[in-house]
């Protein structure tokens, strides 16, 4: 018996290959595309009267706003994000932080290995594109790299399982603690998965009025969170290689070794400069007892990675540990992690570059390995390209506003870095400079790591070279 033949559509196929076709060839501007469109979804749904605890529709600034800040996990909100939204609110903000902190394209993979059980080259390309821009390039690239091409399923999988893992375990440590607090038992354990959550994402939206503040002295509650962000910002990288080799450091890649090292010194001096500057500030830290300035140092210094959650008020700092915290929110966290910032392996490698200049040589060196120059080009890019964002960003809301240059920068660069802190300047902003701050963070989340995809995309082979000329530099 002759078998009927499926008729498709062709409008339908030429709509698939069209995509295909895009995503492959331009998977940062997919990415982009994609960020945009949840953004849109988002919005329409902060936009819903069921969205709000007032039962009015959200206007249109804050729930563009707030979704922005939701995908990119930036934490920055122009409403008390506690009261203004409604359980339903705070599930679509619970809901978009775990997309925008997994990764879209990454989120998107875990899908599809999930349902297909089997990842397929293309698949594989994106996947590895969304953590590593050095992936995303037209013909063959070097197998050096912090995560095979080959080793990709099992990362996605370590993203999956360590957002389950983590973000449980941390929820089971605070909720006793919740408990012992007096929170109510069903509120306990919302609220408990809803930090856990928040934290590991690098968010630091609070579902409580009192925020941490039932907390501010408690080591059990500090230091959860402390882990928490401290696990979400080092990258899912160096989390899949730890999870293997995690006693034998000898095996671990180049870019882990990098990580944990500058990530380290960062978290350790930067808590050294809080205690130290803050240390006779009476709006801060100048009443507290010599354990409590040790752990709010560390708090801050551990929040400025990305983290966002606050039990001092910022624009209480001194000035100088204003300009401390723009430095640490700059540089973020880790690479394909779910903070911001330009990551700390960039930081490392404009550093190994200039000690290699110092020292005279040609290559760049650490742990016995040679760096290639493209990964120093690539660093340079997303240093300059993120300069240029908060500058204009800056600038444009000095215009318009007449707040002081320290508070403006503060909030910018917490914008552009994911951060979440905030000196009160966002809150209390005019709609155009809400709106301003809002693409500062949309592209701050997808600048710094697509669009230097989109660079190393673009590069072409030159097959000759043009008489050679030396500016003066320096």
């Amino acid at each position: 018996m002759p078998t009927k033949s499926v008729r498709r559509d062709p409008l339908l196929e030429r709509i698939r290959d069209g995509v295909d076709a895009f995503v492959a060839a331009t998977p940062a501007r997919f990415a982009i595309a994609i960020f945009g469109s949840l953004v849109l979804v988002f919005t329409l749904l902060f936009s819903l009267p069921v969205s709000t605890t007032s039962g009015e529709r959200a206007p249109f600034v804050d729930a563009f706003f707030t979704a922005v800040s939701v995908i990119c996990v930036t934490g920055l909100s122009t409403v008390d994000m506690a009261t203004y939204w409604s359980p339903l609110g705070h599930v679509f903000v619970f809901i978009g932080v775990q997309i925008g902190g997994v990764g879209v394209l990454t989120l998107a993979s875990i899908l599809g290995l999930v349902i297909s059980r089997r990842l397929g080259l293309r698949q594989k390309l994106i996947a590895a594109g969304d953590s590593n821009p050095l992936r995303v390039r037209k013909g063959p690239v070097s197998e050096g790299q912090a995560v095979r091409l080959g080793e990709t399923g099992n990362l996605l999988l370590t993203v999956a399982i360590s957002v389950l893992v983590i973000e449980g375990a941390v929820a089971l440590l605070i909720f006793p603690r919740m408990l012992l607090e007096g929170v109510p038992l069903l509120d306990a354990l919302w609220e408990s998965i809803y930090i856990a959550a928040m934290a590991f994402t690098n968010t630091g939206f609070l579902p409580t009025a009192d925020g941490l503040a039932p907390y501010a002295t408690d080591l059990w509650m500090m230091g959860s969170l402390m882990i928490a962000v401290v696990l979400g910002a080092i990258g899912f990288p160096v989390i899949y290689v730890l999870t293997r080799n995690l006693r034998r450091p000898r095996l671990w890649s180049l870019h882990v070794k990098v990580t944990l090292l500058t990530f380290g010194l960062l978290l350790l001096l930067g808590a050294v400069a809080y205690f130290v500057l803050e240390f006779e500030n009476e709006d801060t830290m100048g009443g507290m007892d010599f354990g409590q300035r040790i752990l709010q140092s560390l708090f801050i210094s551990t929040m400025a990675r990305s983290g966002g959650f606050a039990t001092l008020d910022m624009a209480q700092l001194d000035g100088s540990s204003l300009l401390v915290t723009d430095m640490l929110m700059f540089i973020g966290g880790g690479s394909a992690s779910t903070a911001g910032g330009i990551k700390v392996t960039t930081l490392a490698i404009l550093f190994l570059a200039a000690f290699a200049e110092a020292k005279g040589r040609d290559e760049m060196e650490a742990y016995e390995r040679r760096i290639p120059t493209d990964v120093l080009r690539l660093g340079v890019s997303v240093v300059l390209w993120g300069a240029t964002l908060v500058a204009g960003a800056c600038i444009l809301l000095l215009l318009i506003t007449d707040e002081p240059l320290d508070y403006v920068l503060f909030d910018v660069i917490s914008a552009f870095a994911t951060c979440g802190l905030s000196t009160g300047f966002t809150q209390g902003a005019s709609d155009p400079a809400q709106y301003i701050l809002a693409f500062t963070m949309f592209f701050g989340r997808i600048g710094t790591v697509t669009l230097a995809a989109a660079l190393a995309a673009s590069q072409t082979r030159q097959l000759f070279k043009r008489p050679e000329e030396r500016p003066i530099v320096g």
